[in-house]
């Protein structure tokens, strides 16, 4: 098993400079830098002044160099810093990241906690008006875009009633933990509805295809009850496909709560990174893209380790 962990750790690290490369090649290809957008912010600056600023930031030499020398200071912790906040990078994201980690956190138990139990019963009852019902709002749920979602949610709950606030993480000159809980709701509400009808799906076809496995036939001929059959038998097995979705949801989940950070003006590191490109901020778009190819590699890492768990037949000792 330690082997084989090691590998896949070394697997990931290859990936992530091969990302990195990528990133960084694609950012530097954007049209226009911080020192041109600096110019074009100052009509009293001269040409003489833009060389010598691309040279303090090393923005004459080729891209590659530059690749080089980035990559030199990460390996030694140091990531640059932000051009938009004027701060390193490593001490701006420390903030965003817990709180990004607290929306996902919760969003991801709220969608877990409502998909399983409910795709577990779709399967049972299946096709009964609480399959259809479940698959309807499971669809529904896949279907709405995510920017229309949260506009409908800041609509109901804080315009028209009053409920909730609007957006940001705190109120101003109030940073206590119930206020910050009442400006969490709406964000982990939309991004968990977002995120519990492919859950219940998956949930719900793996169920209903161990169902009618040949070893369920033979426990339920036994005499074995409903509910050990359901819980006794046909989860554990059905949830190892399921993993696999969970894996991958885990790393699209960032990918949605960029958007849902964004509407709701939650500082998070998914707003981070959006603010951060369109500000042509390299360093910290750069890193924060990286962190998110690293949470999808430890996502699908961890769903490996959890194939083992549920399955005694998986071993990953060579």
């Amino acid at each position: 098993m330690l082997r084989y962990l090691s590998h896949r750790l070394l697997e990931a690290a290859v990936v992530l400079l091969g990302m990195s490369f990528l990133i960084y090649l694609l950012l530097g290809l954007m049209p226009g830098d911080p020192i041109d957008l600096m110019a074009s912010g100052d009509p009293n600056i001269t040409s003489a002044d833009l060389a010598r600023l691309k040279a303090v930031y090393g923005l004459d030499r080729p891209l590659l160099e530059r690749y080089g020398h980035w990559l030199h200071g990460a390996l030694t912790g140091d990531f640059g810093y932000s051009r938009l906040y004027a701060l390193p990078v490593t001490e701006l994201m420390a903030p965003r990241l817990g709180n990004t980690a607290l929306l996902m956190g919760a969003s991801f138990a709220l969608a877990l906690v409502l998909a399983l139990p409910a795709g577990v019963l779709a399967a049972v009852r299946q096709r009964s008006w609480l399959d259809y019902g479940l698959n309807l709002f499971a669809f529904a749920g896949i279907s709405l875009p995510s920017f229309w979602l949260a506009l409908l949610m800041i609509l109901l709950f804080a315009v028209t009633l009053g409920w909730l606030p609007a957006g940001g993480v705190h109120a101003v000159g109030d940073d206590s933990l119930g206020n910050r809980a009442l400006h969490l709701v709406l964000p982990v509400l939309t991004l968990t509805l977002l995120t519990v009808g492919g859950m219940l799906r998956f949930t719900r076809s793996a169920m209903i295809e161990t169902l009618r496995a040949d070893y369920i036939r033979t426990a339920r001929a036994k005499g074995l009850g409903p509910r050990g059959v359901v819980l006794g038998h046909a989860l554990r097995n059905a949830m190892i496909p399921v993993v696999t979705i969970l894996a991958l949801n885990f790393g699209t989940l960032f990918s949605g709560s960029m958007v849902v950070e964004t509407m709701f003006a939650y500082q998070g590191m998914g707003k981070m990174i959006y603010d951060a490109i369109i500000g042509n901020d390299f360093n910290l778009a750069l890193v924060g893209l990286l962190f998110a190819t690293l949470l999808t590699l430890l996502s699908n890492l961890g769903a490996d380790v959890v194939y083992a768990w549920l399955d005694p037949r998986i071993s990953y000792v060579d």
